[in-house]
């Protein structure tokens, strides 16, 4: 069996692993020193975002048995894409490819925001009324899909090693379920994380009902795309806890803390312009 091959076989292990370890890290950190007080019952959003989740999981398994680990060894194995075009070093193209996906992720991320359309989906992850580390997996299963394609064609097209794609996703999972959680750290640790990390306070505030704050803020793991973009925010206006978290329009909890009130979410209501990344906010209000 091929360096390759083990690595397909023990992909699903190794991810689980680490998706169940921070998982209960997280969670644990949460139920001790909570950063804000929960508007929801835990129970009630856990049974039901968990729900999504699982839901989710099973129709990509069903659709895409092959995931993007297997789109990755297909690519390798015919020579497609840059990273297998051109001659780099397995070290070097390991880290350009975790960099350039984690970029595509960001731009995905203004995308779903800026099209009307994706915003009604999107719109399901950004309904939650609170904010832990279950609303880091919470998407829409269409939403999920479409990621999903739009991996497959970032892997086509910059042929990543096998072995990043896996790193890859380990880290988007684990710095996801970290910047969701409601945990807060200490102001100098959380600003020195900053220069390269999204921290829970930072991604908090892409949460908020404000529109200028939740199109703020992209980055899922890397915050070097919100700096250089000029989409970071430091903090709301509220306050990390006197902000309000989800959508003004929609705070109904059977529609959007109940499984099927979040799956018909994106079909209501009429499709309206959505203002991205709104900068109303002054020069005072930064400092």
């Amino acid at each position: 069996m091929s360096f390759t091959e083990q690595i397909m076989a023990n992909e699903v292990t190794v991810r689980m692993s680490f998706f169940f370890g921070i998982f209960a890290v997280m969670a644990i950190w949460e139920m001790i020193a909570p950063r804000r007080a929960l508007t929801v019952s835990k129970a009630v959003r856990w049974a039901n975002n968990l729900g999504l989740v699982f839901l989710n999981s099973f129709i990509l398994r069903l659709i895409f048995p092959a995931a993007a680990v297997g789109v990755a060894a297909f690519a390798a194995e015919n020579g497609q894409g840059l990273l297998n075009y051109y001659e780099v070093p397995f070290t070097v193209a390991v880290v350009i490819s975790v960099i350039a996906m984690d970029f595509i992720i960001y731009l995905q991320h203004v995308l779903v925001h800026g099209v009307p359309v994706l915003w009604r989906l999107h719109r399901v992850h950004h309904a939650d009324p609170d904010y832990d580390v279950t609303t880091g997996a919470r998407f829409h299963t269409i939403e999920i899909i479409l990621s999903m394609l739009i991996k497959f064609a970032t892997i086509v097209v910059l042929g990543p090693p096998v072995v990043a794609v896996i790193l890859f996703e380990i880290i988007l999972n684990a710095t996801a379920m970290f910047n969701h959680s409601n945990v807060g750290l200490p102001k100098g640790l959380d600003r020195v994380l900053r220069l390269f990390l999204v921290t829970p306070d930072m991604h908090r505030v892409h949460h908020s009902v404000e529109d200028d704050e939740a199109n703020s803020n992209f980055g899922f793991s890397l915050t070097w795309w919100d700096r250089l973009f000029g989409t970071y925010r430091a903090e709301p206006r509220a306050g990390q806890i006197g902000m309000t978290i989800g959508i003004h329009k929609y705070r109904e909890p059977k529609q959007v803390s109940w499984l099927p009130g979040m799956l018909m979410l994106p079909f209501v209501g009429k499709i309206s312009d959505y203002a991205i990344n709104r900068r109303e906010w002054s020069e005072k209000d930064e400092k």
